[in-house]
């Protein structure tokens, strides 16, 4: 947090523009000063949401990535730079800092983490809404189950290639711990509490699995094998953005219930704007997560110890166990190249590279190959 001085940015100047705008106005930016967004995945779309919520004053933001800046990533990255792919800085810190310089009043908090069951509720519980940033069905359909348990809204986003969509997810309100009044959550809604809440408003929309009952399968395309605009991750984040804006700031009936979706580089048989739109207002009635309350994600039902990164990498994260970095920096520097910036390690065992995060969690680069992850990392870091 900046002291107040002479230097400091007067407030009332830095949103005058957007409190001039209707929508929003006086009482609307008071109410982003208090509401709380958690984004889950900070890399391309998760980073240009996180910076527009910084830039129109909500004030806590949770970032939560498992992953580092990379020099691929500058392309569509926004808030990250040429220094924090040297550094190879996880990508939730790099964002942190970034964020605190572009506004000073937004506290920011930054978990260097991998969302799973068993963590989902220490990291989401305070959000009044969950932005998507990430890149997989599985972390995606965790969010889902918690956020359908415990009535919060969250905002689905996705972009690969030159193809961007979003969908807002209302859940009626839920009736698990935070319901229930957990201590330590404070929210939007009680901070609000003088008020009538419409931060969860009725009726409810389908829910992720009401959509997509099953993860897509075959063939998905990925960042790494279509590649990926800038553009197309730009108006994911700013419709998905908008959506969380026009939330926190009380008004639920604004928001859109369609799953939207754009290609920007093709455009439709009468050469305008390739777009779908999908209504979502109703959720299925067959749905086993909204309707029948069973919520397998997190009960970790199926999930894979091991799971591949979609970039010729692998992720194992069976362990759960924290990691002496300095430690293990001594042990590896006479096996190979290793550099450590207190957040990570990286070790280099041409053609494969080791990252290594405190909590145990080891990306493998330079191979799909499960097994072979696995004896890399039994064989550096032990078993």
């Amino acid at each position: 947090m900046a002291v107040p001085g002479n230097d400091a940015i007067d407030e009332r100047e830095r949103y005058s523009r957007q409190v001039l705008f209707a929508g929003i106005g006086e009482r609307g930016q008071q109410r982003l000063a208090i509401a709380h967004a958690v984004v889950v995945g900070v890399g391309a779309t998760g980073a240009a949401t996180a910076g527009l919520l910084a830039r129109a004053g909500v004030g806590n933001l949770t970032l939560i990535d498992r992953d580092f800046v990379e020099p691929s990533n500058l392309q569509r990255q926004t808030l990250f730079d040429e220094d924090d792919a040297r550094d190879s800085l996880p990508k939730a810190e790099a964002a942190r800092r970034h964020l605190e310089c572009i506004n000073s009043s937004v506290r920011v908090q930054a978990h260097v983490a991998d969302l799973v069951p068993e963590n989902v509720e220490e990291l989401l519980r305070a959000a009044d809404v969950v932005l998507d940033g990430t890149d997989n069905f599985e972390t995606r359909y965790l969010i889902n189950d918690f956020c359908v348990r415990e009535g919060v809204p969250w905002i689905y986003a996705a972009a690969v290639g030159a193809y961007a969509a979003t969908m807002n997810i209302l859940p009626r309100k839920g009736s698990g711990p935070r319901a229930q009044g957990s201590e330590g959550v404070v929210s939007l809604a009680s901070e609000m509490s003088s008020e009538p809440s419409t931060l969860n408003p009725e009726p409810c929309t389908a829910c992720l699995a009401c959509v997509f009952p099953a993860a897509p399968g075959g063939d998905v395309e990925t960042c790494d094998t279509a590649g990926i605009l800038a553009s197309a991750v730009n108006l994911a984040a700013s419709v998905q953005a908008t959506e969380a804006l026009k939330l926190l700031t009380g008004q639920p009936e604004l928001l859109r219930r369609s799953l939207l979706s754009f290609d920007l580089w093709t455009p439709d048989g009468r050469g305008r704007l390739a777009q779908s739109e999908i209504a979502t207002g109703t959720p299925r009635a067959d749905c086993e997560v909204c309707g029948g309350r069973i919520f397998r994600a997190l009960a970790g039902e199926g999930r894979p110890h091991i799971t591949l990164c979609g970039r010729n990498a692998v992720q194992i994260h069976e362990h759960h166990r924290p990691v002496d970095l300095a430690a293990l920096l001594k042990r590896l520097t006479p096996l190979g190249e290793v550099r450590a910036n207190g957040l990570l390690l990286r070790f280099e065992r041409p053609p494969y590279t080791l990252t290594v995060f405190p909590d145990g969690r080891a990306l493998v680069q330079g191979t799909t190959d499960k097994g072979l992850a696995r004896s890399l990392v039994a064989r550096y870091l032990g078993a």
